[in-house]
């Protein structure tokens, strides 16, 4: 029976990532697409509650949604497209245009089709293609490697079964290197950023303030660690990184008892 694979992203249906990852993954089954209309970078893991959405057929087994987020494009590509009996065998979210390394995670709209998935029992995977000065060098890479990646991961996914635990997810990076270049796969863990608070403030021709939030630089509190994310990108590794949904500090439960207790 062939494999069903759906995909998705945060760049948006047009984006030269989304349509890479469709190419790399058609030989593995029958790839679906459902991705958003625009752009929906740094949504995270959000649902659209507040108005309708809705299908708009771009080819054959590729959609937008209009306006969704792609935990929409998962759940509603899911309940609608599919049958019950006949759910995704993978979900793959990506490939993103930047990287989605240590606490980004959080905001990622990448991550947050494939934390969707897997909330639905699916193994999913998000791919994230990282480069370090202008956008323009995605062009000149070709988004080759995180092809070549996509591919060996879906394949032995499908063939061999997911090596995580129910709700839980793979994080992939891939580094701004020609598959000739890259040293392998390294398992690693998320990275912590250095944060900063950027927002660049204007005004519209009516006087009215608005800001503008930033992107932050890839600063890291510990750039060295050799088990983070980063540092296998730097060292010219794909990055695999499992992820879970429980985010509860357990090792921190007691703690806490004791200190409202006390």
């Amino acid at each position: 029976m062939q494999k069903r694979i759906l995909i998705t992203n945060d760049d948006g249906f047009e984006s030269k990532g989304l349509l890479a990852l469709a190419e790399a993954l058609r030989s593995l089954g029958q790839v679906t697409i459902v991705a958003p209309t625009t752009e929906k970078s740094a949504c995270g893991h959000s649902l659209t509650v507040t108005k309708p959405l809705r299908f708009i057929k771009v080819d054959d087994d590729f959609f937008k949604l209009d306006d969704g987020t792609p935990s929409d494009c998962i759940y509603l590509a899911i309940s609608s497209l599919f049958e019950k009996d006949k759910k995704p065998d993978l979900i793959v979210s990506g490939i993103n245009r930047g990287a989605n390394l240590g606490e980004d995670i959080t905001y990622s709209g990448t991550a947050g089709g494939a934390m969707e998935g897997i909330l639905h029992g699916i193994p999913s995977f998000a791919i994230s293609q990282y480069y370090t000065n202008s956008r323009d060098m995605l062009d000149i890479l070709g988004y080759e490697l995180a092809r070549k990646a996509a591919y060996e991961l879906a394949k032995k996914i499908l063939e061999g079964g997911f090596p995580l635990e129910a709700r839980e997810f793979i994080n992939v990076n891939i580094p701004p290197i020609s598959p000739k270049e890259c040293k392998g796969y390294k398992v690693s863990r998320a990275g912590s950023r250095a944060y900063e608070s950027t927002a660049l403030m204007n005004r519209n021709p009516r006087g009215e303030e608005y800001y503008w939030i930033g992107v932050d630089a890839l600063m890291w509190q510990r750039d060295i660690d050799e088990e983070s994310d980063i540092y296998a990108l730097n060292q010219g590794f794909v990055s695999l990184t499992p992820i879970k949904v429980d985010m509860t500090a357990h090792e921190k439960i007691e703690r806490l008892r004791k200190w409202i207790n006390s």
